[in-house]
């Protein structure tokens, strides 16, 4: 969910800073990207240097920065907010709080929260007295009213020796509180989602088969971004050396064309949106040979091939509510095939791309594609990295929905 995100760490002077470099590492567990600025009093409860070593980035704590040789320079508060993707202030203080919501912005931390644009996630910690008075209950529902999120203190032991409400919520509950709440603002939640994606291999016998060049990487790109956008994916994949990086995605892996045909057909029922994405074998052999086929003579084996199923047509033949994408490899007259698939095989969608353009088709890491609407609208996009290339087909995929 965090994977690739910015995200700014503002921490305040109290006792529960000593958790946020366990926060910090869970972060980047999880694959965002980390930047932290602290007030003057955080930094005598937890080591900038401890902050910098685990994030990879230097801690910012104040409006200057003098150097080894005497040079002053100055951490420019705006650049640091318009970088986040979001804001998570842990532990946020009685007088931060009252701060943030009123717009006293007397430390770097409070001018960078009010030049950040994006969410902003506050995670409270104060003793128990403090937690309950009136005066921090105005300033939560006044930052409540701009639209952020407070992630509940929890009930236990507190630093005055008292108990109760007040403590700052546990970083793995700052973390989950923060992926949920993404979660459920996500344009795919509760979509299902399958895509088929690799190769499929045709053995001739156990040594030798009938495939292609694929890799895989358009349908994992696929996959990886359906899921970041909220959806629950099934990921069908021939035969790759490719993995996931997100593991809730779920990963069927088949060889041949019948076999990817029988795991469609189970899923396919359940699923909202299917992507073609996978470069399936026209033809395999009629016949699988035991024993490797030896070379015997001058004269080469006779092989013959019948026809594989055609798996995105049936599924066109028996949908009902589901949308279905296809792709479409050409090496010439790209959007006359492209167009005469769309319409036969029952396509709400399909996506060209050609041999013709280099860097597209198999065997790269890029792809220029043409994402071809029912109606024969046609959206050209220019050659770029495989991952943005899913980007671009999600975005036009959710126009459709």
């Amino acid at each position: 969910m965090l994977r690739g995100k910015n995200i700014l760490l503002g921490i305040s002077g109290g006792i529960a800073a000593y958790k946020t470099p366990y926060l910090v590492r869970l972060l980047i567990k999880a694959g965002a990207n980390v930047k932290i600025v602290l007030t003057e009093s955080a930094s005598h409860f937890v080591s900038p240097l401890t902050l910098a070593t685990l994030s990879e980035n230097p801690v910012a704590a104040s409006f200057t920065v003098l150097d080894e040789i005497g040079s002053i320079s100055w951490n420019n508060h705006v650049t640091l907010g318009l970088w986040a993707d979001l804001m998570i202030v842990a532990p946020a203080t009685a007088s931060s709080l009252s701060k943030m919501a009123y717009g006293q912005a007397d430390n770097l931390l409070i001018v960078t929260y009010l030049s950040a644009k994006c969410s902003v996630f506050i995670a409270p910690a104060m003793d128990l007295d403090m937690y309950k008075h009136q005066s921090t209950k105005e300033s939560l529902v006044r930052l409540k009213s701009f639209g952020h999120y407070i992630i509940p203190a929890e009930d236990g032991f507190l630093a005055s020796g008292l108990s109760g409400e007040g403590r700052m919520a546990e970083p793995e509950n700052i973390l989950l509180f923060v992926e949920k709440t993404l979660s459920n603002a996500l344009p795919l939640k509760g979509k299902k989602v399958l895509i088929t994606a690799g190769p499929t291999y045709e053995p001739i016998d156990p040594v030798r088969f009938i495939g292609n060049h694929s890799s895989g990487l358009m349908g994992y790109e696929l996959a990886e971004q359906a899921y970041l956008l909220g959806a629950c994916v099934t990921l069908v994949s021939g035969p790759s050396h490719l993995t996931l990086y997100n593991k809730g995605i779920q990963k069927i892996m088949v060889t041949t064309a019948i076999e990817m045909q029988e795991a469609v057909l189970q899923e396919f029922e359940n699923c909202d949106i299917f992507i073609g994405a996978a470069a399936v074998s026209d033809y395999r052999p009629m016949n699988f040979a035991a024993q490797k086929i030896k070379k015997e003579g001058l004269e080469a084996p006779k092989i013959s091939l019948v026809k594989n199923p055609d798996i995105i047509a049936v599924l066109g033949q028996i949908k009902k509510h589901q949308i279905l994408i296809g792709f479409a490899l050409e090496t010439q007259d790209g959007l006359k095939y492209a167009n005469q698939k769309l319409i036969n095989k029952n396509l709400d969608a399909i996506v060209l791309n050609t041999l013709e353009d280099n860097g597209a088709g198999f065997s790269h890491t890029t792809n220029k594609i043409v994402f071809i609407k029912r109606g024969g609208e046609a959206l050209y996009f220019d050659l770029k990295p495989k991952k943005e290339v899913a980007e671009d087909i999600w975005r036009e995929i959710q126009m459709i929905l």
